[in-house]
């Protein structure tokens, strides 16, 4: 039987006692404030791979790279008990039925922080997470797409359905770093989707972008023409920050002095705003991505000398842009990446993928920046996953592949849901609708349905 989408409405006594003692006790977690680590969220669609066994990490340095984290924020991670008990009576996994699900741990461990000031999540997400813990989009399975003849790829993120001039993305629950899964998060997929959708919108005048349906048919779908996809992820940073070994923080700290080919001055502290915003592309490897020179990429012939100009050069107006938008709605657009691909049949290039949301993006809060970072040379506060990485890294070597992850408890996945709701309503200034929870059976038939109607008007 075909994994489905995972609907398993947590609507039992159990569930709901859980959910009203977690809000009457004020026991959600807080935000955790510390460096975000840039991640990528990409398909594996059309690209061709190359192999570097140098860009390769191995575990050695992996494990070096997360004690120096945890070192790093050994002061951000303070935990505090908290009891919550699921509606399925404590950890488990398993298939019922042929169908995926996920249930949370029955007691966990979390860190805790201090709140932004004046600016917290809405009790109504909290609450709604706590029930659609179990009812994440964890995989699909579209029947009218594969009797259209499109090709499925899963990727970290999203499930990709391709033919010959189109591309779906199903943007799923599914949370990764550290090149894992990490946990599936309730509503991420919808606010991931319909926040690249409201950016697509804000930016088409820059660069135009495959999207094919307007509005979204589903908010967790995209329909957008299929590209040749250039195998480099131009990431762009206006702030010398980070946590990983290939940061750019860590790579100034340690003596580098020039990153990508882009060249660094002296005397620059962690989390500050750099001269100007810099473009620093990573290859799109099967193992780990690798960062590259804008010189090299044209030297190991990753793209010619004129496709990549023409990108550089959107990813620049893109993101000075957006960082404008940002500022005015008290964000810092810190740093994020995008993605272009080619029309075989035309040439243009299009952006593609996802752009500005919490996956692919760091952001900080605008109107603390300036007493916590540079007065007080406090970490900035922020709205992004960092807290979860935090977590994982404070409990295991999350690079290390031969050992499973610990089970992600409910609260820390009810927080990032609420805080990238919260993100996605600052940022479009409109309120996040919270998702219906449905049947595995109603959900596929709407998603199918939703997907049918859009491509006979296409």
């Amino acid at each position: 039987m075909r994994d489905l989408f995972v609907f398993f409405p947590s609507v039992s006594s159990s569930s709901s006692s859980s959910s009203s003692s977690l809000t009457n006790n004020n026991t959600m977690l807080k935000m955790m404030f510390s460096t975000p680590v840039a991640s990528s969220s990409s398909s594996s669609y059309n690209n061709k791979n190359k192999n570097n066994n140098n860009s390769r990490m191995n575990s050695k340095s992996s494990r070096s790279s997360i004690n120096d984290w945890k070192k790093r924020n050994e002061k951000t991670l303070c935990r505090e008990e908290v009891v919550f008990t699921s509606s399925r009576g404590g950890l488990r996994g398993g298939k019922r039925g042929g169908v995926v699900f996920v249930a949370s741990a029955s007691s966990s461990s979390a860190s805790k922080s201090e709140d932004v000031k004046g600016i917290t999540p809405s009790e109504e997400i909290r609450k709604a997470a706590v029930l659609a813990v179990s009812s994440c989009v964890t995989s699909t399975a579209l029947p009218i797409l594969e009797t259209k003849k499109f090709k499925r790829y899963e990727g970290k993120v999203r499930d990709t359905y391709v033919n010959d001039d189109i591309l779906v993305a199903v943007t799923t629950d599914r949370q990764s770093a550290f090149d894992r899964h990490l946990a599936n998060i309730p509503f991420k997929g919808a606010v991931l989707n319909m926040t690249a959708f409201w950016w697509f919108e804000q930016t088409e005048k820059i660069c135009p972008n495959a999207v094919l349906v307007k509005p979204p048919v589903h908010p967790n779908v995209s329909i957008m023409r299929k590209c040749e996809v250039f195998p480099i992820e131009f990431v762009v940073r206006g702030y010398l920050t980070g946590s990983t070994s290939t940061s750019l923080w860590t790579h100034y700290k340690n003596g580098g002095r020039n990153y990508c080919g882009n060249p660094l001055e002296d005397g620059m502290e962690k989390n500050v705003k750099l001269p100007k915003n810099i473009v620093t592309p990573t290859t799109k490897e099967k193992e780990h991505d690798r960062p590259i020179s804008l010189e090299d990429i044209v030297k190991e012939n990753w793209m010619n000398k004129e496709d990549l100009d023409y990108c550089v050069e959107k990813t620049l107006e893109i993101f000075n842009f957006s960082q404008r938008v940002a500022k005015e709605r008290n964000l810092i657009l810190v740093d994020t990446k995008y993605e272009f691909g080619k029309d075989p049949k035309t040439g243009k290039i299009y952006l593609i993928d996802e752009i500005n949301t919490p996956d692919s993006s760091r952001y900080w809060i605008q109107n603390t920046y300036e007493e916590r970072v540079l007065k007080n040379k406090q970490e900035p506060d922020m709205i992004d996953k960092e807290f979860l990485r935090l977590w994982f890294a404070d409990r295991c070597d999350p690079y290390d592949t031969s050992k499973p992850l610990p089970e992600a408890p409910t609260d820390l996945k009810c927080e990032l849901s609420a805080k990238y709701a919260l993100l996605f309503e600052m940022i479009t200034g409109e309120k996040f609708q919270i998702p219906e929870l449905q049947s595995n059976t109603d959900a596929n038939a709407n998603v199918n349905e939703k997907i049918k109607e859009a491509l006979e008007k296409m």
